[in-house]
């Protein structure tokens, strides 16, 4: 049978409120609807070291392996991991909260011993208690979270990574939330592998992950003489497709990449010292409001807290559940509750990207109010 009809999708628009994904870049959206060319064409290969150079800037670093791994956040993480870690090698983990949990179990399936360091959900480590933890371990990686998600906690990662190299050990970080909306300066804190993703500070649609990886790591992959259990994520393999003469690994969705080219372009048209100082006021008028509604911050100390990712105790009797079923339904709101252990007891709520506003955080402000 013939259709004689084409049938068009037409998705409800929402208020991305919560932890990821975050609303898009206009920009970023209207760069999808432009032509598709082919991942060789000169044009999509310039796109690709505009985007590199970008990525460059929001990351801090000058590392020359700087790309795009065609995946998500957690595929980024995977390919960190299985890059850098072999069978019997030993990584410490900072955990405290569901994502480092996340790093636990993908090492343990590559077979790596895995040493933790357990902290209660939503604080953040000492430099004491990293270099006490790092030297007793003696790993040859280090992995922690620079913005854990499911809490709201940042950890810029100085006193890890100092640690780390103090036994010639390798500084891996969780990137994912932090980048484009808050410091990430991988170079200045010492990251030797940051992994992030696309749909979080960046404003952009998600399906790539920026990785970048500093020289005495790229030495140590290079060196490698066995091969990684991935053939995807061998980071090796998707770096020969982003420097010359360009060799074929996997085929790019060209959309993706303009849209992040654009979402890089508005950033470096904002500033990055403006970009985070804005997400950091609305952060705070965040807080403020809630904190004039009941609402606790699960962070206690405001250094230590994710400047676009909000994390709240509800007081006594609000049934959470109800509350941002009612902000979806009345608003088209959407906003988070807890992951792992705090699944039930926290709303994750996000000021990201073109909601990062005093505009947008009242509107927020207004529509949970009358939703309470």
């Amino acid at each position: 049978m013939i259709a004689t009809a084409t049938k068009r999708i037409a998705p409800p628009k929402r208020l991305l409120y919560g932890p990821g994904p975050s609303m898009v870049e206009p920009r970023a959206y209207e760069a999808m609807s432009q032509p598709v060319v082919g991942i060789f064409d000169p044009y999509f290969l310039g796109i690709l070291e505009e985007l590199r150079g970008g990525l460059r800037t929001v990351f801090g670093t000058q590392n020359q392996a700087t790309f795009v791994v065609p995946a998500g956040g957690s595929g980024a993480m995977e390919a960190a991991l299985a890059n850098f870690l072999r069978p019997g090698s030993k990584l410490a983990v900072f955990a405290a909260g569901h994502f480092a949990d996340r790093m636990t179990i993908m090492a343990e399936r590559l077979r790596a011993q895995v040493a933790r360091l357990e902290k209660p959900w939503g604080q953040v480590f000492s430099a004491q208690e990293a270099g006490q933890f790092i030297e007793r371990e003696r790993p040859q990686a280090v992995a922690f979270v620079q913005a854990e998600t499911s809490t709201g906690a940042y950890q810029s990662g100085r006193a890890i990574a100092a640690a780390a190299h103090a036994v010639n050990a390798l500084a891996i970080a969780d990137c994912v939330t932090s980048l484009g909306a808050m410091p990430v300066e991988l170079d200045e804190v010492g990251i030797d592998v940051a992994f992030s993703c696309s749909q979080k500070g960046l404003s952009c649609p998600a399906g790539l992950s920026p990785i970048s990886i500093s020289p005495r790591a790229w030495a140590q992959l290079e060196s490698r003489s066995e091969e990684p259990f991935t053939w995807y994520l061998d980071l090796r393999l998707t770096a020969k497709y982003f420097d010359a003469p360009h060799v074929y690994h996997h085929t790019p969705s060209p959309p993706l990449y303009y849209a992040m080219q654009q979402g890089l372009a508005a950033i470096e048209e904002e500033g990055l010292e403006n970009r985070w100082q804005r997400h950091r006021r609305a952060s705070e008028r965040l807080i403020a409001g809630l904190a004039g509604l009941g609402f606790e911050p699960l962070v206690a100390r405001p250094e230590d807290r994710i400047w676009h990712l909000t994390t709240v105790l509800p007081p006594a009797g609000v049934d959470q559940a109800a509350l941002r079923q009612k902000l979806f339904e009345k608003h088209g709101i959407e906003i988070a509750s807890g992951l792992g252990q705090l699944a039930g007891k926290i709303l994750r709520i996000g000021t990201m990207g073109p909601l990062a506003t005093d505009e947008n955080v009242d509107v927020f402000l207004r529509a949970f109010a009358e939703c309470l």
